[in-house]
Parts: structure tokens; sequence; C-alpha cells
């Protein structure tokens, strides 16, 4: 209901008649008027309130009959018609013409828009000095005011209730894109830092370890805080009681109703009023829920209900910026402060790695609707949304530092079986390719920080692209480095030098891919990932030593006579025996290891092929004829090229097997 803010308090029609009968009825009017000039003044008034109900033209009698008091008595009149229309929605009365009080205020439009106007008039007799003069009809004026406000304060607080539109998350949430990131944990020995991330499989299997990156707000969102048909009246109603003076009321009323519906919306948004004590005492898990919460929010709060709130305020209170500014502040200041108290809770609590990207979350939620708080809150309010955000900062970065300082004493001492990927290794690498999705805000924070390389870059081309580097790709560089050097001291645990590079070369490999199938890439370059593809070929020339040196030797000629004519039967007998036995060694426990890159593992397959086929085939074909022709030459030389090709295959499956000859003794 849109209420007028005029009326006549009385009206009139023509009757139609001569010159001559009009002037007989003011006649009849005066007469009447003159007649009860013994009466009492309070008669008298409403005598001519009646005659001016009647024809405007009327209330000229009364300048008429009191001569030089005309003036006066127009404005006594003009209030008492006001004054009853007032006095008529008074709920203190009890009067059977005082029946407004229990009617809605929406079903009255016009009595509404009388009772506008009938308060409009006194404050305009009031403000012009009609009546200042008769300290009675200031009394009654200052009455009916103070009853009329009452009446209003009244009103505005169940306007502002009753066109309350609820809050529709599920269309605010809608509107919310999600980013998910996941791990998976994996097995083997790590510390408990590093415990919960790993990969997801390609085939989707494992167990799985989430992270949401957080959530942006789509299109900009536009609500209806308050049925907009009730603005018009809530603005009709403050307009009046700040002509009044009775600002304060209005203004605490409003306050009062609006703070309580913002808590209620936080409580639709699934955000707690909790203490930074009760914050700190919950576990992880549940923590990271009410942390998602949070950031959704925090968006929703300041970009949807804080700035239509502030709408709302200007829409209200326009009479009075003053007005308009406490209103905002003041009910947006509990919605604030209780989002902001979580922030600080969370920024102040326990470090741990798991909760990076969390905090860095918030940081990124806070920061995005920093410069919509900046334009609408107050110096206090914004200071303290600053003052958490710088917190905030300070805990990612502080977080940060402790995951470097961590990868580089991870000091699990059990070698993984088979020379598979350190779960460290996973966790790390998984790790730094997330943060590279918050680059700008890491930028950010860790510009101008002076951390030493610690002898981690021994490579003057590294050395020279950090001239170009940002200070998020060089913490990241100096991190896969302390990684790749803690890798390296895990790789001693083993005792076979060769499943050492095996190890090594698995999760060197691994980070390669990482960095390469990431934007990782685009911050440590193509040369760092080139260097690292030779140091893994480096690692299979260093495996093929360690390993197969040992069957090579068992190839040479040394020691069994300088040609075939005159070679030793019993040396080769014994050479062919040390070859099989070494080979049959290999096959049982390097079809163990494990090679997770299937690339890698036919290149380490070709790379052995290649060096023990020819010099198999070689040295068979030097002395194979001297034992072909003797008894049981079988026993000696059990396989063929052929067979040995077939064997290498199965090698760094990760299954363990045993060789079965396929040569049959002759």
């Amino acid at each position: 209901m849109a209420a007028t803010t005029t009326t006549n308090i009385g009206g009139c029609g023509d009757d139609g008649g001569s010159g001559g009968g009009e002037d007989r009825v003011m006649a009849a009017a005066q007469q009447i008027l003159r007649s009860l000039n013994n009466t009492n003044k309070e008669v008298q008034d409403d005598m001519r309130l009646i005659f001016s109900s009647f024809d405007n033209r009327l209330s000229n009698i009364t300048r008429l009959i009191d001569g030089g008091n005309g003036q006066e008595n127009v404005s006594v009149t003009r209030f008492a018609a006001a004054e009853k229309v007032i006095l008529r929605w008074d709920s203190s009365t009890s009067d059977s013409g005082s029946n407004h009080h229990r009617q809605s205020w929406e079903d009255n439009p016009d009595e509404v828009a009388e009772f506008f106007a009938a308060i409009d008039e006194i404050l305009e007799l009031v403000e012009d000095s009609s009546i200042r003069n008769d300290d009675e009809l200031m009394d009654r004026a200052e009455n009916v005011i103070q009853l009329a406000m009452a009446r209003l304060e009244e009103e505005f607080r169940h306007i502002l209730i009753r066109n309350t539109v609820p809050l529709d998350a599920e269309r605010l949430y809608g509107s919310i894109r999600r980013v998910s990131l996941s791990f998976a944990s994996n097995e083997g020995e790590i510390d408990d830092e590093f415990a919960s991330f790993g990969e997801v499989d390609n085939d989707g299997s494992g167990s799985g370890c989430f992270h949401e990156r957080g959530a942006s707000l789509g299109d900009v969102m536009s609500v209806d805080l308050i049925n907009p048909d009730a603005v018009v009246d809530l603005k009709e109603i403050a307009d009046r009681m700040i002509r009044s003076s009775y600002e304060k009321e209005c203004v605490q009323v409003y306050c009062n109703v609006r703070r309580d519906c913002l808590d209620e919306c936080l409580v639709i948004l699934g955000v707690e009023k909790l203490s930074i004590e009760e914050v700190q005492r919950i576990e992880w898990r549940s923590l990271d829920e009410k942390i998602k919460k949070w950031i959704n929010a925090v968006k929703i709060a300041v970009r949807v209900l804080l700035t239509g709130e502030n709408k709302l305020c200007e829409l209200i209170f326009t009479g009075s910026e003053s007005s308009r500014e406490v209103c905002f502040n003041e009910t947006a200041k509990g919605c604030l402060t209780q989002l902001l108290n979580f922030g600080e809770a969370v920024a102040i609590g326990k470090r741990s790695s798991e909760k990076l990207f969390r905090i860095l979350d918030m940081c990124d939620a806070l920061a995005d609707v920093m410069p919509d708080l900046e334009m609408m809150i107050d110096e206090f309010l914004c200071t303290e949304a600053k003052g958490v955000l710088a917190m905030l900062g300070e805990a990612a970065k502080g977080t940060f530092v402790e995951f470097e300082n961590n990868v580089k004493s991870e000091i699990s001492k059990k070698p993984m079986a088979n020379g598979e990927i350190h779960p460290l290794t996973r966790y790390v690498m998984n790790y730094v390719k997330l943060l590279v999705d918050y680059s700008e805000t890491l930028n950010n924070l860790l510009e101008g920080d002076e951390i030493e390389s610690d002898g981690l870059l021994s490579d003057d081309i590294q050395r020279l692209q950090l001239e170009d580097m940002s200070a998020i790709g060089y913490r990241l560089l100096l991190l896969i480095s302390a990684l790749e050097k803690n890798l390296e001291e895990k790789s001693r645990l083993y005792d076979d030098g060769g499943l050492q590079y095996v190890f090594l070369m698995n999760n060197n490999l691994y980070i390669v891919q990482k960095v390469k199938d990431s934007d990782l890439r685009k911050l440590l370059g193509d040369p760092w990932i080139r260097k690292r593809r030779g140091q893994i070929r480096q690692y299979s020339t260093l495996y093929l030593r360690a390993s197969w040196s040992k069957v090579l030797s068992c190839l040479k000629d040394e020691g069994i006579g300088s040609s075939s004519n005159n070679a030793s039967k019993l040396a080769l007998k014994e050479r062919f025996k040390n070859f099989n036995a070494c080979f049959e060694e290999l096959y049982r426990v390097q079809t163990a290891w494990r090679v997770s890159d299937s690339q890698l593992r036919e290149e380490l397959r070709i790379s052995i092929s290649e060096k023990v086929l020819p010099a198999y085939r070689s040295f068979m074909g030097r002395f194979g004829s001297q034992l072909d022709s003797g008894r049981h030459a079988g026993k000696y030389i059990k396989y063929t090229p052929d067979d040995l090709e077939g064997y290498l295959s199965d090698l760094f499956e990760g299954s363990p097997n045993v060789l079965h000859p396929r040569r049959k003794s002759s």
C-alpha cells in the first residue's frame, strides 16, 4: 500500500444554485457563529470545523466574525481538524469512533493517507509559527505529535517485520561456481604432516580426500530484502518521524529489526555464532566444512545482503544522510563482526599444511569483497575487515613456510617397497600444483621476502632464471629442489644400487610430469624440464651399471682362452652357469620392482636388451658350439636370445616371478 502524502481533511461540492443562494447560506452561517459567542471556546471550534468540512469558503467566516483574529482562528481550526484525525488512531482511546488502531494499516489506504496528511498539517502549523504564541495549543501539538509518532513507530516495526522477504539460499548457492581438486591417500610410511595428500589414479580408484576450491559468485545477484511496495510506506513514516525529531526512535527500530533479519540470514547460510575459543577447539574436518560455508557466506553477505541493505537504507532514509549511514552501519555491524570473528579465529589457530588452501580461499574471498566494503561501511568496520584480512594473509604465509620446512625435514626411514613413488612426492607435487592456482595471492604475500637457497640451486642456469621469476615461482623452485634432495637421501635407504636408481627415476619422472602437465611449467620453464629429463637418463645409465654389470661380465672372454677353439670347456660351463644364475636372480628380483610410467618401463627394457642381448648372442656365437656338441649342453645353455628378450619384458611390473627355462636338455 503506497499512501499519499496530501489530502483534504474536509470536502465540498457546489450546490448549483445562484449567487443569491450562496449569500444566504453564508449569512446563515455567520448568524449561527455569532450566536455562539457566549459559549465556550471548544464549542466554537467544533462548529467552525463543521462548517469547514462543508465548503472551504465557509472557513472565511471566522475572519468575518472575529475581525483581526481571523488568521489565528483559521490555524486553530486546521489544528483541531488534524488533531481529531490523529486521535482516532490513538490506541489508548476507547470511544466507539477510535477503531483505526485495531485495523490493519495496509487495509486502510485512504485513512492512512488522511493520517499522514493530519501529521503534515500539524507539523506545518508548528513550523510556520501560526500557533507558537498559544501555549495551550503548543502543548496539545506536542502531545498529539507524540501520539502520532508512537503509532508510526509501531507501524514502522510491523511493516519491516511483515514485509521481510525470506532469503532464498538455494537460488544464491545455485549462482556459485565451484572448482573441485582431488587427492587420495597412498600407502607407505610418511610423517603425519603429509598423511592426507596423494593422487587420484586415472581410473578414479582409491580413496579420495577432496579440496574444493573457493567458490565464486556468478552473475551479480539482486534480491529484494523488503517487499518493494512496503518500502514506500516505510519512507513515508521515516520522513515524518525525522521531521518530527523522532529520528532516533525510527533508526533504533530499523536497526533492531534488520539486524535480527541479517543474523537469521547468516543462520540460513550455515554460519554459526561461535567464539574464538570454540572455533579453535573444532576438529579439522568439521572446521573445514564451516570454512567452506563461511567463504560462501562472505560473498553472499557483502554482494547480496549488505549491498541490498545499503540500497534499502538509501530508499527509506532519503531525508537524512546521517540516518542512512547510522542505520546501515549499525545493521551491518553485527553480521560483519560475526564473519570477521570467525576469520580471526581461523587465522590465529594451529597451523598445518592441510589448512593452507582453505586459508587462501578465505583471503581471496575477503579481499574480493573488500572494495565493496570500503564503499559501504564506516572507517571503523573497514579497518576491522582489513585487520582480519592481514591476519589471514600472515597465517597463509606462515603455513606455507612451515610446509617448506616440513618437506626439508621429513625423515621417514622405511624405504618404499619395490622402488615406487614415495607418498611424500605425490603429496608435495599435488600440493605444489594446487598452489599455482593461488599464484596471485601468494605473490602478494611472499613479495619482498629474503629467502636463502641453502645450496639447493647449484646450477648456473637456474640462478640466471631467477631474475625473471616471480616470488611464488622462486619459492616453488626451492620447494621442489628440497624435495629432490630429500628423495636422494631416501634412495640411500636401499641396499640394492639398481633399486636406488629405479626409485629416483620413478620419483623424478613423476615430478617432471606434474610440472609439464600443469601451470608449473610456466613458472619453472622448459630448461628446468629438459635438465630433469637429462637427470633421469643419467639415473637409467647408473641403473644399468649397478644391476647388469655382473651379468655382462659373465659374457666376456677373459679367463676362458684366447680363442673359441682352445677355450676351456670347464670355464665355459662355469660362465654359462654364472650367467644363468645372475639372470635368474635379477629376473626374480626385478619383476617385483615397479616402474609406474609405462613409457619409462619400456625404455628401460629396451636399454637392457640393447646391452645384454648383443653380448649374449656374440658370446653364444663364439663359444656355444663347444658345449652344444657335448652331453647335458642344455644344463648350461638354458636360454636362447629370444628367450631372454621375452623374459626382459616381464621386468618392472611389480609382481615377483621365477624363471622356468624353455630350453630342454639334450
